[in-house]
């Protein structure tokens, strides 16, 4: 399902002007995504990038095909900087996420060649940021809006890309742990089964499979509608349509059907309130065991205080624990008012890295 037309001008050219500090013969392109050799490029700066960040890469070509290729493109765009030899140096990708909100992926190579003062690295970044802040106004202005915010990120402690990014006019706005917990095989038991369990009056179970094999839609719907609820007076939230909700999940390497359960309040009478949901995904590895990973974690207000986000969390430990798996990750807001991370830290998580949102609004 195609939730939209592509917002963003897919011309580098019709955006930028002028190439100041390229060295001659440095062009601005688009990738190409059936090209394996901008694949691979991409895929070595996006995880030299990571390396650099946090220590190690965790990415791979299926995260590059999201940003790049044709099923991606149906709401993102991409940009790169190519040396004299064809060679990709830098590479931009925004992504229409939500009403009002616009992702920017911004990597630069590091120790570029023949750049030990780094004015060639600055002159990428200039350029980058210059096309993003066109991309902005040409969304924001598809959408009718006054402003289009640009959501970009770092790794704590990268201090060029945070120079970047305030010299840019980019402020710091948030500052997420990235966590992590161990889990152990006999964690299994931690509820009866994952696909269904009761505790004090609220049923945890998977989403529905329809007929087709597909996942009963009134339950996707219920999962969207519950997420939309539960996140409303949280940090940067932004209204977005069941259509762009089911696309850009699906578009996750990890995504997986049966990672996507409900929680549901039982009243005296038998009926059933969705209250709560857990979007989870697989975390592959290369060397050992796969993770699991907690994409969303969301529990309407009325029902807080009733242990349906320390269930949800014990499914998807018990989930991982019956599949094999040695680990489950989430992200939590280190300012966020709900005490998520405290929960969190209660049941065995702990922080691995820190990353930092930075924002800049745009007048369209």
């Amino acid at each position: 399902m195609i939730p939209h037309e592509n917002r963003f001008e897919s011309n580098p050219d019709a955006l930028l002007g002028d190439l100041p500090g390229l060295p001659p013969g440095w062009t601005v392109g688009t990738p190409d995504p059936a090209d394996r050799f901008d694949v691979a490029r991409l895929t070595h700066l996006l995880r030299a990038h990571e390396r650099h960040g946090r220590g190690w890469a965790g990415s791979g070509v299926d995260d590059v095909l999201v940003e790049v290729s044709e099923h991606g493109l149906r709401m993102r765009e991409n940009v790169v900087v190519r040396d004299a030899e064809g060679d990709i140096h830098a590479w931009g990708s925004v992504h229409d996420r939500s009403v009002g909100r616009m992702l920017f992926v911004h990597i630069v190579q590091r120790e570029l060649p023949g750049d030990p003062a780094g004015t060639i690295a600055d002159a990428c970044s200039d350029l980058l940021v210059e096309w993003a802040e066109a991309q902005a106004r040409s969304v924001g202005r598809a959408r009718g809006l006054a402003v289009q915010q640009i959501d970009t990120g770092a790794f704590e402690g990268d201090e060029r890309q945070a120079r970047w990014l305030r010299a840019a006019g980019f402020e710091r706005v948030r500052t997420w742990w990235q966590m992590s917990r161990p889990v152990a095989p006999d964690e299994e038991g931690l509820v009866a089964t994952p696909d269904h369990w009761e505790d004090r009056g609220v049923v945890f179970r998977l989403v529905r499979g329809a007929d087709d094999g597909m996942p009963d839609e009134s339950d996707l719907r219920e999962v969207h509608e519950v997420l939309e609820g539960a996140f409303v007076d949280h940090f940067n939230s932004s209204e977005e349509t069941f259509e762009e909700f089911l696309h850009r999940l699906r578009e996750d390497p990890g995504h997986r059907w049966d990672h996507w359960w409900l929680a549901e309040l039982v009243g005296d009478d038998g009926s059933r309130e969705p209250v709560g949901a857990l979007i989870g995904t697989v975390s592959e590895s290369a060397n050992g065991p796969d993770g699991s990973y907690v994409s969303y974690l969301g529990v309407l207000e009325a029902a807080r205080g009733r242990g349906v986000a320390k269930g949800l969390l014990r499914t998807i430990i018990a989930d991982a624990a019956a599949r094999g798996r040695d680990r489950v990750g989430l992200e939590v807001d280190a300012d966020s008012p709900t005490g998520a991370a405290g929960l969190y830290t209660s049941m065995g998580w702990a922080t691995k890295y820190v990353t930092e949102s930075w924002h800049r609004d745009v007048r369209v």
